[in-house]
């Protein structure tokens, strides 16, 4: 009898993923005229300690260098650049001051700041993780100079490429001003097309997370244009003002798309490449030419098709709408109340823009603790080995183990075995590169080769750290050590084992710690807009149900990232823990129903009891609390799906069912 093959392991093929990815020939051709260049400046004019400070905070910049618009990238590359500069400030002063043994609990403080810092966002982590970074080399590193000149020569670096980021762009589409902004709705209006596309098949749900993903990004982008206007106290552009109406149509189709993909009806192919002609639009800045014909089937599709015929209004105005320069106010109270006309969703995406809210993001929280002790101790530890092995090179095991311990970057065992192998790749390569290269030379070459693999390399770890490796060894040739490569797998080894041991002991390894903060600010959205959709009487402000919804969906991408990653740690206690993805997908779906609800409620279906609607929220909070006290349990006899009548909603009873099972989840834990 043939058995049935058994599935790899989530923590074991982790490491094998390659994420599949255009490649950013502008961020290419800026990596090879960054680092290498720069080091290559400094020893022509006989400063190599300049050359090598400044080929590092390129090099840290453009790990940094991901696609979007010019603002993102400022923010993106900016933040981080500064964190580097005060990172490089602090170790040179540690190393000036001849701190010896005081590094181990200066590098502890500033590894728990570091760590805390990975709950506040992605660019807040990333800033924490090259602060530390720096300061670790800035005290290691033997390069001559005061603290003042190193900090000034890493924030030059970081500069330049920041500045070549705002000369070398992709070619500009022809739709004219705002071309990154205008790529990112685009990029929305196409990922609207796939998720039409797919609906009613296995791929409708994971199409719309991409399309929820595109949403995240105009509105990023969107935001930082309007923050730019108001720092400048520049008055909003006609095309700015265009953008964004056309970007509130976009999200009035999303909303009306997701109540199609619920029905998981496969839907015609003149309706689900509709969108792409938006995108077409915005991009050539010509018109969206004739659409598909209105059709009212279901209240989901009669929405859809509303909302098609008022972006195409959106799409033929050549002037915005009166009073659209006071909306790109601050909307941090909600925004103002609007009657209920076609523009009144164009107010509410702006509204959206300007009223973010998040949750769980305290850095001295109880996850923020924990993510700070972990870094601080793996830092401290590596450190104090570093200075008992090797006391005059001790700063490269410490390094490696910032890259590697950072909990938001990926799973724990999948970045050790990644990192090893890109370290060993790396230092095979660059002694392969003395060989067969002579002069002093060579080593800006080998930077500006890792400089130009930099961004092509985020498709995986490993091959990023073959490219890292390549510029800080050239660094450190510079610098007086040539010698080095060799040592660098020794102490990569030691730092790797070092982090899997220290990184997986049991507080600090906690998923429910990591993960569930995540879980429940996602399940206390869901619950927010749940409880508005189905309230008894609705408020005169649209802006509020937009608002609510791309707050829970945002919430609930953070925390599917979260859950993907500690599905593939490595754990002994994993049946202990609450399967997240599972919890997120059923919360995903609470979302995706409650808009559907929304939907057939704004065509005239019976609204829920007020009775009715308070089951349902409170089973949702029940979860929340659940996961947020693992000691309490929920309350018993919460009724089930059954207990609901909803004769015109029948999406609620779906969602009753969503509830009760992710219920079933947190009183299992």
């Amino acid at each position: 009898m043939l058995r049935p093959p058994r599935a790899v392991p989530a923590w074991l093929a982790h490491p094998f993923r390659w994420q599949r990815l255009p490649v950013p020939w502008a961020a290419v051709a800026r990596g090879a005229l960054c680092a290498g260049p720069l080091l290559g400046a400094g020893i022509a004019t006989g400063h190599p300690a300049a050359g090598v400070l400044t080929g590092l905070g390129s090099m840290l910049a453009g790990v940094n260098d991901r696609p979007g618009t010019r603002r993102t990238g400022i923010v993106h590359i900016g933040l981080p650049a500064l964190a580097s500069a005060l990172g490089m400030l602090i170790g040179a002063t540690l190393q000036a001051a001849g701190a010896d043994w005081w590094i181990v609990p200066a590098l502890f403080a500033v590894g728990f700041v570091s760590g805390a810092g990975s709950v506040a966002g992605p660019v807040r982590s990333n800033a924490g993780m090259q602060m530390l970074a720096a300061t670790i080399l800035g005290a290691g590193m033997p390069l001559p100079g005061a603290p003042w000149e190193k900090a000034l020569y890493v924030l030059a670096g970081c500069l330049w490429l920041l500045l070549l980021r705002l000369v070398l762009r992709s070619p500009r589409p022809a739709g004219g001003a705002l071309s990154g902004e205008r790529a990112a709705v685009a990029t929305v209006f196409d990922a609207l097309a796939d998720a039409l596309g797919a609906a009613g098949g296995p791929g409708a749900e994971p199409a719309r997370r991409r399309l929820t993903a595109a949403l995240d990004r105009a509105d990023e982008a969107l935001r930082l244009r309007r923050l730019t206007s108001r720092l400048l106290h520049r008055p909003a552009r006609t095309e700015e003002l265009l953008l964004t109406e056309r970007f509130a149509a976009a999200t009035a189709l999303c909303e009306a798309s997701v109540a199609l993909l619920w029905e998981a009806r496969p839907l015609p192919s003149r309706v689900a490449e509709t969108p792409r002609r938006f995108a077409e639009a915005l991009r050539t800045g010509q018109s969206p030419g004739r659409l598909s014909a209105p059709e009212t089937s279901t209240a989901a599709r009669g929405a859809f098709d509303q909302a098609l015929l008022d972006a195409v209004v959106a799409f033929a105005r050549q002037e915005p709408l009166p009073g659209a320069q006071e909306l790109l106010a601050p909307a941090s109270s909600g925004g103002p109340v609007w009657s209920a006309v076609p523009g009144s969703v164009v107010r509410g995406v702006l509204a959206a823009l300007g009223g973010r809210t998040r949750r769980g993001r305290n850095l001295f929280g109880p996850a923020g603790r924990d993510y700070g002790l972990r870094v601080a101790v793996c830092i401290a530890a590596s450190a104090a080995v570093a200075l008992l092995l090797r006391p005059e090179h001790w700063y490269w095991l410490p390094a490696t183990t910032t890259f590697l311990v950072k909990p938001d970057l990926g799973p724990l065992f999948s970045r050790t075995v990644n990192r090893f192998a890109g370290t060993v790749a790396g230092v095979l390569v660059f002694a392969g590169a003395g060989l067969l290269l002579t002069g002093s030379w060579w080593p800006a070459l080998a930077a500006g080769a890792g400089g130009a693999l930099l961004p092509f390399a985020t498709r995986h770890f490993a091959l990023q750290t073959v490219a890292i490796t390549l510029m800080v060894l050239s660094f450190v040739h510079v610098s007086g050590d040539p010698g080095a490569a060799p040592e660098r797998i020794v102490d990569t080894s030691i730092a790797c084992g070092i982090v899997l041991v220290v990184g997986h002991l049991p507080r600090l390894a906690d998923p429910r710690r990591r993960v569930g903060h995540r879980v429940t600010s996602a399940l206390r959205g869901t619950e927010d807009y749940l409880r508005h959709v189905l309230e008894p009487e609705p408020g005169t402000d649209p802006t509020r149900r937009l608002v609510l919804r791309r707050a829970a969906y945002r919430a609930l991408g953070e925390a599917r990232a979260a859950a993907e990653t500690a599905a593939a740690e490595l754990l002994a206690a994993r049946d202990r823990n609450p399967d997240w993805l599972t919890v997120v997908t059923a919360a995903e779906r609470i979302v995706d129903a409650a808009t559907a609800c929304a939907v057939r409620l704004d065509h005239g279906a019976h609204r829920p009891s007020v009775a009715e609607a308070e089951r349902l929220c409170q089973a949702l909070d029940a979860m929340a609390d659940a996961l947020e006290d693992p000691v309490r349990k929920p309350d018993a006899g919460l009724p089930g799906p059954d207990l609901l009548p909803v004769p015109d909603c029948a999406t609620l009873t779906d969602v009753a069912a969503e509830l009760e099972r992710i219920r079933g989840y947190a009183g299992a834990s």
